[in-house]
């Protein structure tokens, strides 16, 4: 392994890390690029050189979660028949549960607006893809990005809760609270009964 290739990558994890420290303690629109360096002791020139602002580092700690997330989502859910709408709720709950402090920094409070928005986007896109080809076969009427943009909004409502509230219970607790509240909609676009809880 080249030693610039670890540098860039020990680098790379200093700029995140001291992005989500920093956002869990002030909050992310109090935060300003030289308490970034700072923190992670890095030189002005060598952010730039990777990022064109604090938004483009969120973007690439956003990246950097979700190509994490989608392996573990295509790995669990290897375009099988989706059985259980709940399953990509879960995986993305177990996902959060083992990465607390970047969920906290990505959907807790201290995120702001901002950052939901983008995580909103993100985690839609990444759930629609999986959701997509159920919604096409099942001959939905509903439009199909209207299906998915509900699930992921709702799963998403449910995560943000469950770190907004200190992870009070295990990602299954909320996987079933998400069967409970959601997925007999998406099942009904689907055309399919309800599972029994």
């Amino acid at each position: 392994m080249d030693e610039g290739d670890r540098r860039v990558r020990r680098t790379r994890r200093a700029l995140r890390d001291a992005l989500i420290g920093l956002t869990l303690e002030k909050g992310y629109a109090h935060i300003t690029v030289q308490e970034i360096l700072d923190r992670a002791d890095v030189v002005r020139s060598t952010f730039y050189a990777h990022h064109r602002d604090k938004d483009s580092l969120l973007f690439s700690c956003f990246d950097d979660v979700f190509a994490e997330l989608a392996r573990t989502l295509e790995a669990a859910v290897p375009g099988a028949p989706l059985g259980d709408p709940a399953r990509l709720a879960e995986i993305l709950y177990q996902h959060a549960g083992t990465n607390r402090r970047v969920y906290r920094a990505l959907c807790g409070r201290q995120g702001g607006p901002h950052v939901f928005r983008h995580l909103q986007r993100r985690l839609g896109d990444l759930l629609r893809e999986h959701l997509r080809p159920y919604l096409a076969a099942a001959d939905c009427e509903l439009p199909a990005d209207l299906v998915a943009d509900y699930y992921a909004n709702a799963a998403l409502g449910l995560l943000s809760w469950w770190v907004d509230h200190d992870f009070p219970h295990d990602p299954a607790w909320l996987a079933q609270s998400c069967r409970t509240l959601v997925v007999p909609g998406v099942l009904t676009a689907l055309g399919q009964a309800s599972p029994a809880s």
